[in-house]
């Protein structure tokens, strides 16, 4: 950090993740010297004191434990709330630079008023190190699927041009205060996937632009081949997408992306985990979809699930390919 007033303000969640944390926060001391900045790790009620160590190793920065899991939107929320940056970046903990291209960032937010947030590239940190994230396309109005692209690509400079974008991605996204002041924090109803997307829609709709920025990359410690088949995945992703039809869209289009997740796409589902052996998801579809229609989608934290194992909410994946 190099002043009391950062420029920057990192966010990022720990759970159960030192040693990743650690190495994320010596990357950023270690490359960034064009901008001030300070470092905010929240400990979303790690097994261990996650963030007293952290605090002992790395005294500049700001490490606060939660006596909770607050989930995704909740752990960014805490950090929110204690930045002093002008600018606020959401980090994953499993993500790493290499080079100080943060300036650029500030760049972009700052060459027009109507800017509001920048994701960089995000490359996969394993070999061949391809691209994960060089923006996103619209979610479909019906099945809100949609792709980042650049998604498995060489980063051969193909998505070395700056653009919009309708969405950031959970893993790096910065923005300015001003809009979170006027958009608002993290959907906290949401506890894990699609609060980014949610997050962003709002911004939008608060009149700002989001883009793609490729002059800073983030390298993210996820397989490009990772599917998860869990309990907590297939019922939150089921669940929000229900609550983010709820919550964003109108009309025919609404009355349609219900119908169609509580329906199709659940009975599509369900059969091909029957068919697997995996009633246990098959459960989690049924649950998720009972959720998503009965519960309330409005801004409170519920994360409607009984089920006792909390998530790790530390790592921002990519949700609504899936």
């Amino acid at each position: 950090m190099t002043s009391n007033t950062p420029d920057i303000s990192f966010i990022t969640i720990c759970y159960n993740g030192f040693k990743d944390t650690c190495e994320l926060i010596e990357s950023l001391q270690d490359k960034i010297h064009s901008v001030s900045y300070e470092i905010i790790v929240v400990d979303n009620a790690s097994r261990e004191d996650e963030a007293a160590k952290i605090q002992k190793l790395y005294p500049t920065i700001v490490a606060i434990r939660s006596n909770e899991n607050s989930g995704f939107s909740g752990g960014n929320n805490i950090g929110i709330r204690v930045a002093k940056g002008k600018y606020i970046f959401l980090i994953n903990n499993d993500t790493y630079i290499e080079s100080d291209h943060l300036s650029c960032l500030v760049e972009r937010l700052e060459s027009r008023p109507e800017i509001g947030g920048v994701s960089p590239k995000i490359r996969f940190a394993f070999p061949p190190q391809h691209i994960q994230y060089a923006g996103f396309t619209p979610l479909s109005p019906i099945t809100l699927r949609n792709h980042m692209l650049g998604f498995g690509c060489p980063d051969d400079g193909t998505f070395d041009s700056p653009q919009l974008t309708p969405y950031l991605h959970g893993a790096a996204m910065m923005i300015k205060r001003e809009v979170i002041e006027k958009a608002g924090m993290m959907p906290e109803i949401f506890f894990l996937y699609y609060e980014e997307l949610d997050w962003s829609t709002r911004m939008t709709r608060a009149g700002y632009e989001l883009w793609y920025d490729p002059c800073c990359t983030v390298f993210h410690k996820e397989s490009q081949s990772t599917g998860q088949l869990s309990k907590l995945r297939t019922y939150y992703l089921t669940r929000n997408r229900l609550f983010y039809a709820r919550r964003n869209l109108k009309g025919f289009n609404r009355l349609a992306s219900i119908l169609y997740q509580s329906t199709i796409a659940a009975t599509k589902n369900s059969v091909v985990y029957l068919m697997k052996g995996r009633f246990d998801l098959a459960a989690a579809v049924f649950y998720g979809v009972n959720s998503g229609l009965f519960l309330s989608a409005s801004d409170k934290k519920n994360s409607g699930t009984s089920d006792k194992k909390s998530p790790d909410t530390s790592d921002k994946k990519s949700t609504a390919t899936s």
